[in-house]
């Protein structure tokens, strides 16, 4: 396959390519009325966690929700929630996965035949991948999408911002001095890119004991509060270090996951009413 191919055989120039094929981009159905992105300045914070929690949670007020997993070489949804290849398509796009409760779904993991082969592309190559995730699957009816982002914020973020009409994002975080360090990348870049930072998730926030209730604070006392004030992010929630979230996610049950009001701060500022 050549390095630079956006998978777009149509208008490539590049001769004697045999992964060449003259199928016409299809152009998917569309109709998706908010879509926030989520986001961390690093990886292993919990943003795929928070993002099936979110919708999940937005799933159960009733709305229509899909997620777009643009983490490409890392894909975490098709895990959380039990999906599986291969999806249905037709003359005019592909059609997301459906999760249990409805939720629509889309990812690299969908597509690549073992859930544990590796992607290794360069921007340009992922850049269009995620261009057709957005443009050629029928996303039909959804009140509310929501975007799993990498980490960090480089080609992808961009894409995102300048590709899809993204009303703003949430950031993910977790209790050590360098939070401030994470949520200040991402406020950065939602600043630079005039989309503003909805709420900040601190996750693994703390940990609760099984017998007494009490709240342990393994990685200190929570800075998730502190920071959004500081920065003016109107919204701030806390996630507890929950062993069971882990499990679920592993098999396949995100959306048995029950974490009450706590995002309902999050959502609050999400204009999806």
């Amino acid at each position: 396959m050549a390095e630079e191919c956006n998978h777009q055989c149509g208008s490539c120039g590049v001769a004697g390519c045999n992964d060449r094929t003259e199928m016409p981009t299809p152009k998917g159905r569309k109709n998706v009325k908010h879509i926030y992105g989520v986001l961390s300045g690093k990886g292993g914070v919990g943003k795929s966690l928070v993002t099936g929690l979110l919708a999940c949670a937005l799933r159960k007020k009733g709305l229509k929700v899909a997620v777009l997993d643009a983490d490409i070489t890392g894909p975490c949804v098709p895990r959380m929630f039990g999906l599986k290849p291969p999806l249905k398509g037709d003359d005019e796009g592909i059609f997301p996965a459906l999760t249990e409760s409805g939720i629509k779904a889309i990812s690299m993991n969908l597509i690549l035949p073992e859930e544990s082969m590796h992607v290794a592309w360069r921007g340009p190559v992922i850049n269009g991948v995620l261009t057709q995730f957005w443009n050629d699957i029928h996303w039909e009816d959804v009140d509310v999408m929501l975007i799993d982002m990498p980490p960090g914020t480089s080609d992808v973020a961009f894409t995102v911002l300048r590709g899809m009409p993204i009303e703003g994002i949430v950031t993910v975080s977790a209790p050590q001095d360098m939070v401030g360090m994470i949520v200040t990348k991402a406020l950065g870049f939602a600043q630079n890119a005039d989309v503003p930072l909805v709420g900040l998730v601190e996750n693994m926030s703390y940990f609760e004991c099984g017998k007494c209730g009490e709240k342990h604070y393994i990685y200190g006392e929570p800075m998730g509060e502190q920071i959004a004030q500081k920065y003016g992010i109107p919204a701030y929630a806390q996630l507890p270090m929950d062993p069971s979230f882990a499990h679920a996610c592993d098999t396949g049950n995100i959306e048995s996951i029950d974490v009450g009001g706590a995002l309902e701060p999050i959502i609050a500022q999400m204009n999806v009413d």
